[in-house]
């Protein structure tokens, strides 16, 4: 909801950010509750990514040849430090690129032999499937969470949002 009404004033990422990291500190209980996010505008036309990553884990992009890169953190999480300096990134996607951005609780999923899901596998699923479709590539990632995990109780949400550039 405060990113909805602090959005609604036009200014830069870094400007929105800084905004929501100082509502969240007034409601944070002095630093003990927090939030990680990535605010990002892309730009279909150009393919330009512009981007805020504030604590969160840095989303994977996979480019149309394999390499990978991470788009780094560029400040603390949201509700810790009042007026807290944040930096913006930037990165032009290619055709055939694809942007993972994924919470804690996708790579930190256990099985019952306590036993984490790890990056390594979520990397090696987008690898192995780079022409599918994002539904499919999707689908795909959650089933292998759910079947690594089996009835095993999660603690953390578990949330993916996947871009593919064409």
């Amino acid at each position: 909801a405060s990113l909805k009404t602090l959005a609604g004033i036009s200014s830069s990422l870094i400007d929105l950010v800084g905004r929501m990291n100082n509502y969240a500190c007034c409601n944070s209980q002095n630093g003990r509750r927090f939030t990680t996010t990535i605010i990002s505008e892309y730009h279909p036309v150009t393919r330009d990514l512009i981007y805020v990553n504030a604590g969160h884990n840095s989303p994977i992009l996979q480019r149309q040849t394999g390499t990978i890169e991470r788009l780094p953190a560029s400040g603390i999480p949201l509700g810790i430090l009042e007026n807290a300096p944040y930096e913006s990134g930037s990165v032009t996607l290619q055709s055939g690129d694809w942007l993972v951005i994924f919470t804690d609780g996708v790579t930190e999923a256990v099985n019952y032999h306590n036993e984490e899901y790890g990056e390594w596998r979520l990397m090696g699923l987008l690898n192995e499937n780079m022409s599918a479709t994002p539904t499919l590539l999707l689908d795909t990632i959650l089933n292998d969470i759910n079947h690594f995990v089996g009835n095993t109780p999660q603690h953390d949400d578990i949330t993916l949002m996947l871009l593919r550039a064409v």
